[in-house]
Parts: C-alpha cells; structure tokens; sequence
C-alpha cells in the first residue's frame, strides 16, 4: 500500500486542521492505522490510531479530546481532525498502516508499521 499524507499548513494556536491520509494499491480497511507526529530534534511520537474495521481508535494523552482520527472506506481516506492546536503541536505528521498492530498491542510503535506516508508538516503559532 501506498500512502499520501496531505494537509498540513500555518495555523494559529487554538485554530483547527484536517489532515488527509489517501491509500493506493490496497484497501485501508487491510490494515490498521495510525498518524505519528515528529519535532524538530525529537523522536518520532504516536499521535492516534484506528484498528482496520474502524472499531476502536486510541490516542495518545497529549491530543486526547482534540485530535480525531476517522476514515472514508469509499475515498479509501484516512483523517486526522485536529482542533485546539497549540504550538506545542508543531510537527511533521505522518500516517502509517500496519498489521494486526491492535491485537499484538503496539499500535504507539512506530517500529510496527510497515507502510509510511510522506510527512505533512503542521505549524501552530502562538
């Protein structure tokens, strides 16, 4: 699978924005999902995740109540709806797709995704 990240952009604290994850090659509902997030001289972070029948998501504690992720099996879409942003939010956001990562309960790993998107990169000024 193939993996499209867009929608990233300068925003303003307290603002909003809707990142897409667009799939090629194979269906998202394959795989379970996940949009990681990555600052300038940091590590790589979990940011949400989405098991492949949609059924359970989970979040990581610094966006929990203000991040979203969601899908569009037809668009074969995945999103990250991001409200409350705050400069601390600031990063390259990638999506990322992987098997059984729920059932083995590492879906914060990035280690286990197999496929990556390109990074979109989101600015939150203060």
């Amino acid at each position: 699978v193939q993996l499209q990240a867009s929608g990233g952009g300068l925003v303003q604290a307290g603002g909003s924005l809707r990142l897409s994850c667009v799939a090629s090659g194979r269906a998202i509902s394959d795989y379970d999902m996940g949009w990681f997030r990555q600052a300038p001289g940091k590590e790589r972070e979990f940011a949400a995740a989405m098991t492949r029948r949609g059924g359970r998501t989970n979040y990581a504690d610094s966006v929990k109540g203000r991040f979203t992720i969601s899908r569009d099996i037809n668009k074969n879409t995945v999103y990250l709806q991001m409200s409350g942003l705050e400069p601390e939010d600031t990063a390259n956001y990638y999506c990322a797709a992987g098997i059984e990562i729920y059932s083995r309960g590492v879906w914060s790993l990035p280690g286990t995704y197999a496929y990556w998107g390109q990074g979109t990169l989101v600015t939150v000024s203060s």
